[in-house]
């Protein structure tokens, strides 16, 4: 729970300045619109979103985290969710003259029109997850290799979390290149080429002393060989790469998501992008599955909390969708499972709503009595 994991790459905004490529922030920070409502949306609000933060910002908050002994670790998307580094530079694309996808009719006017120009790319307006991936060349590399290069002299975190989750094949499978670059490489499908994408990078953050942490899908046509799997979708991807002797984070959404609803029905919720996860629900989970020898336990280094704000507008909004969650699962991380009782933790919430107050939290409150 010291762990501050940062994303600060996306398919809908680039938000750290590289000063390599200055267009990863002129434009990849920048969106001309976004959806209302759920996915896949009900319009557009026709509204520009943008923001990044300057490598001066980032020194300042790093600085402030080591002061209260808190590792920030950023995370690089790659390869796929990143249509924002795509938008800034079309040849990371497989297809760099093809348009942008616009899922559901959903597109801001002003993309719209733009689009009819020479400009094909655009920053995601939508949720979801895209198509348009990296291309695995040299040249795609290569820039990675000089963002992550300007990426850890910022962040003294012996781990860069590089994504590795929902990169749709679609692209690759049709890609000439792609294609190519399977059968010279030797290996099975465009599952091994991810492999490959990834273990690349990861060689690359070894040498300059950063090891990798990527999410569950990292798994898939062979695991990098010093990585740490974060454990999203449920905790089977952790139990695999705990029996392979890789460490886990384990951070199950159905446990660990703090963008889902809190209570039922969920129409006395603020919005959210679903789910529904109470603060019991936070209390009951124990990150040690038990099917894993005593061990293979040891790989498990503990879980994590997430917040995805695409729901959320502000902090106060933050605030409501963490608290009182976090504190649970704080418990949760820092208790023997034998010492966890849900009805003694309500009472001592309790206490700590005094602190949410004096502090000025906006907490939820559905677990205290009036």
């Amino acid at each position: 729970m010291n762990r501050f994991h940062w994303h600060l790459t996306e398919d809908q905004g680039w938000r750290i300045e590289i000063k390599k490529y200055p267009r990863l922030t002129e434009v990849g920070a920048f969106r001309n619109g976004t959806i209302v409502g759920h996915y896949p949306g009900e319009t557009n609000d026709e509204t520009p979103y943008k923001g990044f933060y300057t490598q001066e910002e980032i020194k300042d908050i790093v600085d402030y985290a080591v002061k209260r002994h808190i590792t920030i670790i950023p995370e690089i998307e790659l390869p796929g969710h990143s249509s924002a580094a795509i938008a800034a530079y079309p040849e990371l694309s497989c297809f760099p003259y093809e348009p942008t996808v616009i899922p559901e009719n959903m597109m801001s006017k002003k993309s719209l029109k733009e689009m009819k120009g020479d400009r094909k790319k655009f920053v995601q307006e939508t949720w979801g997850v895209c198509n348009d991936v990296f291309v695995p060349s040299e040249a795609t590399f290569t820039f990675l290799e000089n963002v992550l290069s300007e990426v850890v002299t910022l962040f003294p975190s012996n781990y860069i979390h590089i994504g590795g989750d929902e990169c749709p094949k679609k692209n690759w499978k049709r890609s000439r290149f792609c294609q190519n670059l399977i059968k010279k490489k030797g290996l099975k499908d465009e599952h091994e080429l991810q492999s490959y994408f990834i273990q690349r990078i990861e060689k690359y953050l070894n040498s300059k002393g950063k090891k990798i942490i990527g999410w569950d899908e990292i798994l898939e046509g062979g695991i990098a060989p010093s990585a740490t799997v974060m454990s999203w979708r449920g905790e089977q991807g952790g139990i695999v790469a705990a029996k392979q002797k890789h460490d886990v984070v384990m951070t199950p959404n159905n446990f660990c998501y703090f963008d889902h609803y809190q209570a039922k029905p969920t129409e006395e919720e603020p919005l959210a992008i679903g789910g529904y996860t109470p603060v019991e629900e936070v209390y009951s989970y124990y990150p040690i599955p038990g099917e894993l020898k005593e061990d293979e336990q040891k790989y498990i280094l503990g879980a994590q909390g997430n917040v995805w704000t695409e729901y959320m507008a502000n902090t106060s909004k933050v605030e409501y969708m963490i608290l009182p969650r976090m504190t649970a699962l704080s418990e949760v991380l820092w208790t023997s499972k034998e010492s966890k009782n849900w009805e003694e933790f309500k009472l001592r919430l309790q206490n700590m709503r005094r602190i949410y107050d004096k502090d000025g939290y906006n907490y939820a409150k559905h677990l205290f009595t009036k």
